[in-house]
Order: C-alpha cells, then sequence, then structure tokens
C-alpha cells in the first residue's frame, strides 16, 4: 500500500510540472454590454407620515380610558378622561367670586349715585362723590377680574376630557386607569396617534460624503428584517438640513416616501436603504476584479525596447503593492475591501490586462464610469464587446514536492519526483 501510495504522489507531481512555469492559469471574464447603476446605502427608521402626541394640559388622576392600543379613532372623539371632581369645585369656588363681585358692583353703583344726588343738592362734598365714585369702578374691575377666573376654571374642566385631534390609529397608549398625570412643567404624552398607515416614511441617516450625489425625486430601494426576501421601493420626498453628527461621522436626514397599501410596513421598522443616484443602460463594462488586477512581477517585465505598462498614478508600485498583486488574483477579503473602494474611486485612465489567443497579457487603457460595486462602465478605450479580460490568478505555482511539504522521501532517501525544488532545511 505504502508504494502505491509513493507512486501517485509521484504520478500527480509529474502532472504539476508538467504543466510548465509559463503555462499560467488565470481566472477571466468577458467585457460585454448592459446597465450600470451607482447607489448611496443607508440605514433608516420605517415611520408613519404624520405622528402626533397627545398630551395633558392639566395634572390629575386618569378616571376613565375609551381607546387602546391599535384603536381607530376619529377626529374629535373622546380617548380618556382625567377625574373632574377638583376642576368642578374649582368652577364653583369662581362662580361664587363673580357672584360676589357683582353684589359688591351694584351695592357701590347705588353709593355712588346717592352721592351724586347730595352733591347736587349741596349736601355732600365732592371728595365723597368721587370716592364712591372710585369703589364703583374698582367693583366693576373685580366683575372682569372674576368672569376671567371663571373662563380659566371652566377650560381647566374641559381639559380633563382628552380628544384626538386627527383620524388615525393609536400606536402607544402610556398611561392606564388610576396613574396619576403630572403637567407641571411639560405636557404629558398619553397617546401617539398615526394619521395613516397606508402612507410611510423612511428617514434614512446619508453619510455627508454621499449627500451630494442624493437628489429629491430619486427612486429608493429597502428592506427590512421582518420581509427579508422582499424589497420595497418609494422616492425621496425631502433631504432636511438638520445634520447629526455622531462619533464624528456628519449624517444627513433623507426622508423617503413609500406606500404600504397592505400596511405590512410598521412603525419603528429599521430598514436597509439603497439610493439609485445614477444609472448608465446599454454600455460598455467590466468587472470591477479586471481594474484591481495586477500580474506577477515576471510577466510584466518588458521585452527590449519597448516601455512597461505605468500605473495609473504615473509611478511604480512599491514593493510591497507588487507582493500583494499576486494574492488580489485569489479573491477574498482583498477583492472584497477593493469592491467599496472602486466604487468611489475618481474616474481617470486605468490598466486592465487583456488575454490574446497566445494566452500572452496584453495591457489596454480605459477611462471609467460610475460602477456598481460588480461591474464599472468603460467610457473610452481600445476594447471591445466580447473582448476576454484577467480578473485574478486561477491557481498558484506548483514547483516540485515542496508544495506538498516535502515529507515523502523516494528511493534511496532522496526526495520524490527528482527535479523539484529541494525541500528546505529544518
Amino acid at each position: 500500500m505504502r508504494r502505491i501510495a509513493i507512486v501517485c504522489l509521484l504520478v500527480l507531481v509529474a502532472a504539476c510540472k508538467g504543466r510548465g512555469k509559463n503555462d499560467q492559469q488565470y481566472q477571466t471574464a468577458k467585457i460585454d454590454r448592459g446597465n450600470v447603476t451607482e447607489t448611496v446605502t443607508a440605514t433608516g427608521t420605517v415611520s408613519a407620515v404624520t405622528t402626533v402626541q397627545i398630551g395633558s394640559q392639566v395634572s390629575g388622576v386618569i378616571s376613565r380610558l375609551y381607546a387602546d392600543f391599535n384603536s381607530h379613532v376619529t377626529k374629535g372623539q373622546l380617548l380618556a378622561e382625567l377625574d373632574p371632581t377638583p376642576f368642578q369645585a374649582q368652577v364653583e369656588q369662581r362662580q361664587a367670586d363673580l357672584t360676589k363681585a357683582r353684589v359688591e358692583v351694584a351695592n357701590a353703583k347705588v353709593n355712588y349715585d346717592r352721592q351724586a344726588r347730595l352733591a347736587k343738592a349741596g349736601l355732600a362734598p365732592q371728595a365723597d362723590v368721587d370716592n364712591a365714585k372710585a369703589q364703583y369702578d374698582g367693583a366693576a374691575a373685580q366683575v372682569q377680574q372674576s368672569t376671567a377666573a371663571l373662563s380659566q376654571a371652566l377650560t381647566n374642566l374641559r381639559y380633563t376630557k382628552i380628544i384626538s385631534p386627527i383620524d388615525g390609529v393609536v400606536v402607544d397608549r402610556a398611561y392606564d386607569v388610576g396613574q396619576t398625570v403630572a403637567a407641571s412643567f411639560q405636557a404629558p404624552t398619553l397617546f401617539q396617534i398615526a394619521q395613516d398607515l397606508t402612507k410611510m416614511q423612511v428617514q434614512a441617516d446619508v453619510d455627508q460624503s454621499d449627500i451630494g450625489r442624493v437628489q429629491v425625486g430619486q427612486t429608493a430601494r429597502f428592506t427590512v428584517d421582518a420581509y427579508p426576501d422582499e424589497e420595497f421601493r418609494g422616492r425621496i420626498s425631502q433631504i432636511r438640513l438638520n445634520a447629526t453628527i455622531n462619533q464624528n461621522v456628519v449624517s444627513y436626514p433623507v426622508i423617503i416616501e413609500v406606500p404600504n397599501p397592505g400596511e405590512r410596513l410598521r412603525p419603528k421598522m429599521t430598514a436597509n436603504v439603497t439610493i439609485d443616484v445614477a444609472t448608465v443602460r446599454d454600455v460598455l463594462r467590466v468587472p470591477n476584479a479586471a481594474l484591481r488586477f495586477r500580474p506577477p512581477e515576471s510577466e510584466t517585465k518588458p521585452a527590449t525596447g519597448t516601455a512597461a505598462p505605468t500605473s495609473t498614478t504615473g509611478s511604480a508600485a512599491p514593493s510591497f503593492e507588487r507582493g500583494m498583486a499576486r494574492q488580489r488574483g485569489m479573491g477574498g477579503a482583498a477583492e472584497a475591501l477593493g469592491a467599496a473602494t472602486q466604487q468611489r474611486a475618481p474616474r481617470k485612465s486605468q490598466t486592465i490586462y487583456l488575454l490574446d489567443a497566445n494566452k500572452k497579457l496584453q495591457p489596454a487603457q480605459i477611462r471609467t464610469g460610475i460602477s456598481d460595486g460588480r461591474f464599472t462602465q468603460i467610457v473610452d478605450g481600445n476594447v471591445k464587446v466580447g473582448d476576454t479580460v484577467v480578473i485574478g490568478l486561477a491557481t498558484s505555482k506548483v514547483e516540485g514536492p515542496a508544495a506538498f511539504g516535502g515529507g515523502m522521501g523516494g528511493p534511496g532517501g532522496r526526495p520524490g519526483g527528482g527535479g523539484g525544488t529541494p525541500p528546505r532545511g529544518r
């Protein structure tokens, strides 16, 4: 069995060597025509277009509730009542004050008329008339003051009834029967009512680096965790100026209007938003991996009298970049990282590598346009539909049994499959 294993290994090594070092294997793709859509991504929150918070202007104990969660209410409908007993007592007190003020003004008027008649007959001095007139005017002012106090007490009594200002659905209720509502410094929120759940909106926070490409009227797509396989669509209706800063990241709220006829979207859902900021149709496009591919250094040495193709920056690549170029062809994390940077790259001339009929690399200069993360538009360049472009290395080079660890020797104790690279010393 051991001999069979050794024979199989030797056959495999010979087959790998038979490929030859010059028969480099590449991953390739075709330049084609299609649509390219540049997008901006953001995260937002679903909410109703109009949400009203209903509070109480007076303090008291909730005695009755007429609406609960998810209740459909109409404008003017009674939602809750506070205990009216203390407010009713205050109204009665103010009514008594008003009655007393009216009696006093009537008495002051009688006294004033008497003093006026006596002064006219020469039986009373003018000072008594003036004093009676002042008392009468003061009593009349007290009537007005008592009337205003009674009006305020009646208003507070009406405030014990919580009325819905709009038609809608109760999405939140903060108090139960028996709880005390304290409205000393601000009006506490008792209910939240969404006006129309068939029309929703998404407030997406767009990064400042992307906000310049976002315009009112653009199409936006988003998904929610409740329906991960379904994509909802809406339209940007507003780009607000009140930016927020979170951990030194500046973002602007973008409002997206979304129809919700089946009421599947609900308030406070988290939306993963994609905004289509630019679209070109039926254009030449190249896979983004082709823009990131750089061949091994041995493949790019120029022939005599031929200038080597330079990078897009006009300078030779640093040595560590040339070493990393071999790893880019194998995909993985480097490809995922490059996809994000490629989309934001400035539009400039770049080099791609075509594979000719003789399996040789041919550099080609192109000018790129917008990118969707997978494909990039070709604005100009000496390429055409169907050209084979290299996007990476298919396999790494195999050089003898050292690739297998060099642990199994052939006859005589020498490494099997002579001609391979000898194993390194331990």
